[in-house]
């Protein structure tokens, strides 16, 4: 398990992603010792805004104009599952990416918010001002939904169990 709080990790660890998409899509299929990964994306907006900038200030003449690292993102989105890696991704998406996601979590957003995440529910269902009430949208149907409600400290203590092994 690995956390990355600042934009360079962030970046580093993204295009490591890259590196590990095309090595476990080069062993074509024969994915069953390789274990899965999941990849949890919080702040995206933000996040790739930052990593635009930090690419803009360190790239060089003949790199290429976009981030490596917003590359390897959009690669693992839409190629990710076949290879065994999973997103989970906080934040607004660009339309093609956004394509990629087979559920989407949505809670306390507005109308126009909901439009653009999940346009395939129209209307768009009333929002819960509970906590931890969401809709799970998958394959045209907005589902109402409860969650875990957790601190910050349970999320990461159950999220380290998990990728122990311990859960």
């Amino acid at each position: 398990m690995s956390a990355c709080g600042h934009v360079a990790g962030i970046h580093d660890a993204l295009v490591g992603l890259a590196s590990e998409l095309k090595r476990r899509i080069d062993l074509d299929g024969d994915l069953d010792d390789v274990p899965r990964l999941m990849v949890v994306i919080e702040r995206a907006d933000a996040t790739l805004r930052h990593l635009a900038r930090y690419w803009e200030a360190f790239r060089q003449k003949d790199d290429p104009k976009k981030s490596p690292a917003i590359t390897a993102l959009e690669d693992v989105l839409i190629e990710g599952r076949q290879a065994r890696i999973h997103v989970i991704y906080d934040g607004p998406a660009n339309a093609g990416a956004r394509e990629q996601f087979a559920t989407v979590i949505l809670a306390r957003v507005s109308t126009g918010m909901w439009r653009r995440l999940a346009p395939i529910v129209d209307p768009a269902p009333k929002s819960s001002p509970l906590p931890g009430r969401v809709h799970v949208v998958q394959e045209g149907d907005a589902h109402p939904a409860q969650v875990l409600l957790m601190t910050d400290a349970e999320a990461a203590d159950w999220l380290t169990a998990t990728a122990a092994g311990g859960i």
